[in-house]
Order: C-alpha cells, then structure tokens, then sequence
C-alpha cells in the first residue's frame, strides 16, 4: 500500500455513509447505489463498462487510487502519481431519453465539476469545450464519456480525472496545473469527491425531472464556457482546420464557430475535433 503524510487514502466507508442511498433515494446526497474504492487499476471506465455488461450497475461509482491506463478523449494518456488525483467513474442510465441527446451526459458532468470545484475548492474553474475543466486556461480535469448501452435505455459511463496534489514536475503535461497548485482552500480528496458525486446527482435529477430538455443545462454550460467569444483553431481529422470565433454552444452540444473571413457559422461535434485551441495573439 502507498503511503504519503500528504496524500492521505480515501475514506471508502465515509464515502459511502455520505453518498450511497439506502431505502430512501430521494435525497440527492444519496443518489448513488454503490461505491467502490480500488488502489489500482488500469482504467475505472473500462472496469465500469466491464462490469455494466454482465450485471445491473446502475449509479455505480469506481474511485482507484491509482490508474495505470486512465484515458481522455481519443485515448490521449491521463496517468498520475497514486492519491495524488481524484480518478472516478460512475455508470448512469437515462430512462426514456432519445439517443441524440446523450452526448449532453459528459458537458453536463463538466457543469457539475466546475460548480463542485468553485463553491469547495474557491478556484476560478471553468470549461473548456467539450469536457476540460481549466483554471486560468491550464488544465485541471478532463471528461471522458463512453456509451455502455443504448437499449432498452441509454447507459453512459462518465470518467473523471482531477488534479488535486500534483507538484509542477509531477505533472503530466506544460499546460496541467492542480488545485494545490493552484491555491485551493479545499484539497482533501473525500471532500472533493463529495462535492464533486453530490453536483453531479444535482444536475443529473434537475435534467431527468425536465424529461431531457437541454434548454437550461444548456445555459448553464454556456455560462460556465470559456471557449466562447475566444478566436480558436479547430484541429480536425485529415490535417484540416478551422479557424474563428466559438461564438455558442447549440442544442446538440456542438461548438458553433464563425469562421475568419467567411459568412455564416459551423457546427462543429466533439467527435470531428482533433484539438480545439485558443488563438494565440500578439
């Protein structure tokens, strides 16, 4: 077992005290329906999904204290010291929602995460398009949502990697930072988490109690963006880009960028983007 004075285990049963529902799940403080704490494992989506094909896992969670293969959108490597991260997953089934709408799952989990990270941890987070979270444009945590089933319901496993303790050398890449390093009031883990699993169940009733209508999680993630009003360059698959104003997030999830030069707008998914970058300018 890892030992750090400074990078504390998890609490698993404190956790679960606080999160797991028991009769009664009315209460969002007890939303989910079982929480697991590993110390190791090679990624928790993978072992969610895993999990998810053979039994009834609705409202799971998976935390690992450390990943060996964490993975972010086209399997870029996310890998951090152990408990030096918050490294969670969490399987959720959207009864009656239409397919189109389940990429929502992982930009409502980002609304969830900077809300999580701004009232506990008094940081200035906000999103970067699709699924960063980012303080002062260095990254703090990436989403990573994978489908587990479409049918007879839509089944999304959402993945979250947050930097809590990482030193500047530990640090994966030049433009990551973490909450200590970042000068968060708040950096113990089972706090975080918490926080983090409660606003998630917040946002995830509020979206299930208005029948899947986007229109005010739409706002709330058009609030929390960044991205918008910045000039960007779009990295796309075969070498093409495009470069312009990311002037709104539409209904579908997808950013809407007005290009240099050109009339009108594009629609633009996550999944056609490469890399979505700030221009930089002199």
């Amino acid at each position: 077992m890892w030992t750090d004075l400074n990078r504390p285990p998890l609490n698993a049963d404190n956790l679960r005290a606080a999160l797991v529902r028991g009769d009664d799940d009315s209460d969002t403080r007890t939303f989910w329906s079982r929480l697991d704490v590993v110390q190791e494992t090679g990624s928790t989506n993978a072992d969610l999904l895993a999990r998810a094909a053979s039994s009834d896992c609705d409202r799971h969670v998976l935390l690992a204290e450390f990943q060996g293969s964490g993975r972010g959108r086209h399997s870029r490597a996310w890998v951090s010291p152990p408990q030096a991260q918050i490294a969670v997953s969490a399987l959720l089934t959207m009864p009656g929602m239409s397919l189109q709408d389940m990429g929502w799952l992982p930009l409502l989990t980002g609304v969830a995460v900077v809300d999580a990270l701004r009232a506990t941890a008094k940081v200035p987070a906000e999103l970067k398009w699709p699924n960063d979270v980012l303080i002062d444009g260095r990254k703090v945590a990436g989403i990573l949502a994978e489908v587990s089933a479409t049918a007879p319901d839509p089944a999304v496993v959402v993945g979250i990697g947050l930097n809590v303790s990482l030193t500047r050398d530990e640090l994966p890449v030049e433009h990551a930072t973490s909450l200590v390093l970042e000068g968060a009031e708040v950096s113990d883990r089972d706090t975080l988490v918490r926080a983090v699993l409660r606003a998630i169940a917040d946002r995830w009733r509020q979206w299930h109690d208005s029948n899947w209508d986007v229109t005010e999680l739409a706002a709330a993630y058009r609030e929390r963006c960044g991205t918008l009003g910045q000039r960007v360059r779009a990295e796309l698959p075969g070498g093409r880009e495009l470069i312009g104003i990311a002037t709104d997030v539409d209904a579908e999830g997808r950013v809407v960028i007005a290009p240099d030069g050109q009339p009108g707008t594009v629609a633009v998914a996550a999944g056609d983007i490469t890399h979505l970058r700030p221009v930089r300018t002199e």
